[in-house]
Order: C-alpha cells, then sequence, then structure tokens
C-alpha cells in the first residue's frame, strides 16, 4: 500500500488497511460444468440447450439473448440493442461486441426541442422518433461467425420455436404493460401482439408471437442480411416512417457491429474486465474502485462505509455527465479517467466526515438512463464466459411496433443528451459529449463486467438505467467480500449519480439508525421500491464449484448449472 493511502485510513479511522488472503493453488483448468443466469427460465434453458447440442458459451448467448427477445419484450429485443464481453478460455481473449444502438442519418442535435427551445420529452421516448438503429442482430451474427461452434439459425431455433407456441405473461410482463399501455394502444400491431381483446393480459396469459418468429427465420435463413435488407427491412422502415419516424433502408444497411478493447482495472488482487465506452459503467466502476481503494471499506462502520462509497459515486457520475460519449465521435480521456493518480486527486476532496455538495465540485459551472434493460451471465464447461447486457431503454421501449415485424423499437435515442444539462427519463444528465449526431451512438450505463481472480472468477451485471453502475459496484464488492452469486444478486442496493443530490436506497438497505447517520453527515437518504434484476455465476478454482444467482426480485428468473 502506499503511504499517501495509509496517511489517508488514517485519517478516516485508523485503521491499516485490509489484506487479502493469499493466492491459493489453482484447481482443474476449466470448470466441467456449465452456469447461466438470466432473467427468464425460458431463456436459461434455451441455452443449456444449445450448450447440450455441442456449442459454446458464445453460441449459448445466442439463443438467450433471441429466446429473452420473445419472453422479454419490456426490457430487450431485436428492435433494441445489446453488449456482450466476452472471454475465450484457449487463449485469454477478451473483447466486447458493440451492438449498440446507433442514430439515423436525419438525426440532429436538437430533435427533439419545441418552439421554445424544451425538451418534448414525448418524441424522445414514444412512438418511432424515439427509436435508433437496432444493433442485436447484427451482434447475434458476430458471435456466431467470430466466437461460436454452431450456426447461427441453430441457436435461434429455441427462440423460433417459443415465438410460435406460445409463452405465459409472467408478473413482471403484466406490470410493466399496466404502466405502458396508454402508450401499446397508439399502437395497432403492438396492441394486436401483446394485449387481450384491448386490455393488459393476465398472469398466465399465453403470447403467441408469429411475427417475431418470421423475422428470425429470415436471420436464419439469411443472417444478418434478412434483418438489415430485404422485406423485413422494409416493413421495419415503412411502419416507421408512415408512424412519423426518420429511418431509411440506408440507414439499416449503414448499420456495424463493433468489436471494442474492454475497460480493466485492478481491485486488490482482483482484475475487473469489463464494459468501455460507449457504455460509462466501466470507466465509472473502475473510477470509484480506483479511489476506494485506499480504505479498509470492509472494515468500517456501516454509515462511514456508505458515505465514502457514495462520495465516490458522486464523482464518477459527474465525469461521466462531462468526459463521456461515443468513443467514434469524441475524444475521451479514458487513460486520465481510470488511472490511480486521477484518482488520489479526486480522494483528497473528499471528507470522512461531511458530504461535498454535487454544486461545489470543480467543473460544476458548466452543468446546469433503461430501467427495463436484462442482463445474463454465462460460464461454459471450458470456461469461456459471457457477460451480457441488453436493452430496449424504458420498459417496452418506445411501445411501437412496425406491422409485420413483431418487435417493438427502442426508444434508446432518449439516451443522447437532448439539451445540455437536461435530465434524461433517468434523470442522468449530459453535454456536447453525448449530443445527438448521426450516425451515433448514445451513452450508456450497461456494465457487464468480469472480475477475476487468482482463485475464483465471477460474471455478473443487471438492468437498471443510470442505477445499473452502482449495483455492478456492490456485487463486485460483495463477490471480493468472499459471497456467493445468490447473495451479490439478493443484496439490498443504495445509489448516487452526482445530479440530483440525493442518496436513493432500496427498502431494507439501511436502518433508520443509518439513515440518520447519513443525513447528519449533510446526506439527502430518499427510500424507494426495490430495483434492478442482476444475474450472475461464478467459479471457484480452488474448489471447483461453479455456482449461479438469480436476482429473487424477478421471480421468472433462473440460475441453472449443469
Amino acid at each position: 500500500m502506499h503511504i499517501r493511502s495509509v496517511l489517508i485510513v488514517g485519517l478516516v479511522c485508523g485503521f491499516l488497511a485490509q489484506s487479502l488472503a493469499p493466492s491459493v493453488a489453482l484447481g482443474a483448468d476449466r470448470p466441467g460444468k456449465a452456469a447461466i443466469a438470466s432473467a427468464h427460465f425460458l431463456a436459461t434453458e434455451a441455452g443449456h440447450e444449445i450448450l447440450a447440442q455441442g456449442g459454446n458459451a458464445f453460441d449459448a448467448a445466442i439463443a438467450v439473448s433471441a429466446v429473452l427477445a420473445v419472453v422479454e419484450p419490456t426490457s430487450s429485443g431485436l428492435g433494441g440493442g445489446a453488449f456482450w464481453l466476452l472471454h475465450r478460455a484457449e487463449d485469454g481473449f477478451e473483447v466486447m461486441v458493440d451492438a449498440r444502438e446507433q442514430a439515423p442519418a436525419a438525426a440532429y442535435p436538437d430533435m427533439y426541442l419545441d418552439k421554445d427551445g424544451n425538451v418534448n420529452r414525448k418524441l424522445a421516448v414514444d412512438g418511432p422518433l424515439a427509436g435508433a438503429i437496432p444493433g442485436e442482430i447484427a451482434g447475434l451474427e458476430r458471435l456466431a461467425k467470430n466466437y461460436g461452434r454452431l450456426p447461427l439459425a441453430a441457436s435461434l431455433q429455441p427462440a423460433i420455436r417459443i415465438a410460435r407456441e406460445g409463452f405465459a405473461v409472467d408478473a413482471k410482463f403484466h406490470e410493466m404493460m399496466e404502466w405502458r399501455i396508454p402508450t401499446i394502444k397508439r399502437w395497432p400491431a403492438a396492441t394486436a401482439a401483446y394485449l387481450d381483446q384491448g386490455e393488459v393480459p393476465a398472469i398466465g396469459y399465453i403470447i403467441h408471437s408469429p411475427d417475431l418468429a418470421w423475422v428470425l427465420e429470415q436471420v436464419a435463413a439469411h443472417g444478418a442480411a434478412g434483418f438489415y435488407s430485404g422485406p423485413v427491412a422494409e416493413r421495419l422502415v415503412t411502419g416507421v416512417r408512415e408512424a412519423g419516424g426518420i429511418w431509411t433502408m440506408e440507414d439499416l444497411a449503414a448499420y456495424k457491429v463493433k468489436e471494442r478493447k474492454p475497460t480493466r482495472t485492478a481491485y486488490g488482487d482482483y482484475e475487473l474486465v469489463t464494459a468501455p465506452p460507449p457504455s460509462s459503467g466501466g470507466v465509472a466502476i473502475a473510477e470509484i474502485l480506483n479511489i476506494l481503494e485506499a480504505y479498509p471499506i470492509n472494515r468500517l462502520a456501516p454509515v462511514l462505509r456508505t458515505h465514502l462509497i457514495v462520495e465516490a459515486m458522486r464523482r464518477a457520475f459527474r465525469d461521466r455527465a462531462i468526459y463521456l460519449g461515443d468513443p467514434d465521435f469524441v475524444d475521451i480521456p479514458l487513460d486520465m479517467l481510470v488511472s490511480q493518480y486521477y484518482a488520489d486527486g479526486l480522494r483528497a476532496s473528499m471528507r470522512p466526515d461531511r458530504a461535498t455538495p454535487s454544486s461545489t465540485l470543480p467543473g460544476n459551472e458548466q452543468i446546469p438512463e433503461g430501467t427495463d434493460t436484462t442482463h445474463f451471465s454465462i460460464i461454459d464447461a471450458d470456461g469461456n464466459m459471457v457477460a451480457a447486457t441488453l436493452t430496449v431503454n424504458l420498459p417496452f421501449g418506445s411501445a411501437f411496433m412496425p406491422p409485420g415485424t413483431g418487435l417493438v423499437v427502442n426508444n434508446q435515442m432518449d439516451d443522447f443528451s437532448a439539451k445540455p444539462g437536461v435530465p434524461n427519463a433517468f434523470g442522468l444528465i449530459g453535454f456536447a459529449a453525448n449530443e445527438i449526431r448521426p450516425y451515433k451512438r448514445p451513452l450508456s450505463s450497461m456494465s457487464p463486467t468480469f472480475v477475476i481472480g487468482a482463485d475464483k472468477r465471477a460474471v455478473l451485471g443487471t438492468p437498471g438505467g443510470s442505477r445499473i453502475i452502482t449495483m455492478v459496484l456492490l456485487g463486485i464488492l460483495d463477490f471480493m467480500q468472499g459471497h456467493e452469486p445468490e447473495s451479490w444478486v439478493a443484496l439490498p442496493r443504495f445509489h448516487h449519480q452526482y445530479e440530483p443530490d440525493v442518496i436513493y436506497a432500496e427498502t431494507g438497505a439501511f436502518t433508520e439508525q443509518q439513515i440518520a447517520g447519513l443525513k447528519a453527515l449533510g446526506h439527502e437518504v430518499e427510500v424507494d421500491d426495490t430495483w434492478g434484476n442482476m444475474q450472475g455465476v461464478m467459479w471457484n478454482l480452488e474448489t471447483g464449484a461453479v455456482t449461479g444467482g438469480s436476482d429473487p426480485r424477478s421471480p421468472s428468473g433462473r440460475a441453472i448449472v449443469r
């Protein structure tokens, strides 16, 4: 530990930094079993079905993604995008497959402003003008061609079967539909696909998706070209434009999946491999952990521990607002943001006895995300790993369905900064780095992550809009305390995102005494309903055990080890 870190710890509580246990001897070089955790049991089963046919984790990821597109349209779908973080066991190669949506060619910075210069939020979240060009299908093809063992068509078969045979409405689908039904009812195709005689379907009601099955069959037969050109593309563009959107056939043809070098950081004896821009998640998590590494964070009293974590979150989200965007369009000072020296400077502004008002942080003079994303985690029997976060942004995306396609269009355009300093649907602010431009990808909070140590490896992630970053952070810290996936995914959560200057806490995260202690330090605390839907798997290299956990907040989720 650096001398400066020891001094800081002394100022905080007088403790010396806690040392991690020494590395243990490795066990088998492959797990021998596979673990899949996803937000829906049908998707988890589909992944194992493909593994049983000789596929690897990357083939299974295609199957899980496609089935989630069918059974969980609240959260992801063929009309949305995704990040797949991959680890290939045979050579240690790691990459993030970026299939994030991108703005159409006719998009421009002020497209959601009214005549008075105010953001018309409804245009940015409801209906076809809110949709960016989808990337998920291009990503699935890349997984199959570059990393899988099976043809793309084979890995899509479970989703095609379920789309035709139908799936039962679960509690989450029912709840989200009740919230989005006024917008769903604006669009006849979505109404016919998801409602029961014009009303929210009851739990257990069977939904069949023949149009979506047809789209998947076109992709199975023709690859990504079966989506980005030909009859599927024609239906998408015609439907979007007739309803007031701006997509063109050229926009779909121009979409390209990208492969990006993951963001890496070390924390204690562990290495984190996580999402790079256009995700803000990996950079923010690295920044927070770099700040916290100077403290014996797990030996501190609960109020002080929470206070320091919140202060680190505050500073990372400030930098998210100022610096981060699509790396193909803006220069991001990435090396600075993830460096320990930068974290040292941020830490110097933190006080152990007082909250730092966000309005007082340097750079604030420049400054006046979706809840129903989904995530799954996979480790296969050979040790290949996938952490995948997929999204349509808000529940059911824009709620618009182009006739004859069976898919809802995302409302990912709201993840851009529609106006400098004006919050999006998740309360996140942004500036020029994340302004709307043609073919640009909006900044994301999705944070698929690997945590790699000498003794164990973890794969985790979650939906939750702006809260994704902090939920994954808390899961990582819980893993490093020696807990199993069932603990990470169930852990009560708290969050701070710089603006608004509030600690949001899940019910049960803090006691009344802890809330009082945080308020005494100058924090505002708000307690609200449960959030997140974390999915995690772990390989213990010492014992050989493979385990998984699916967030108990979503009863349809399932973690299965076989």
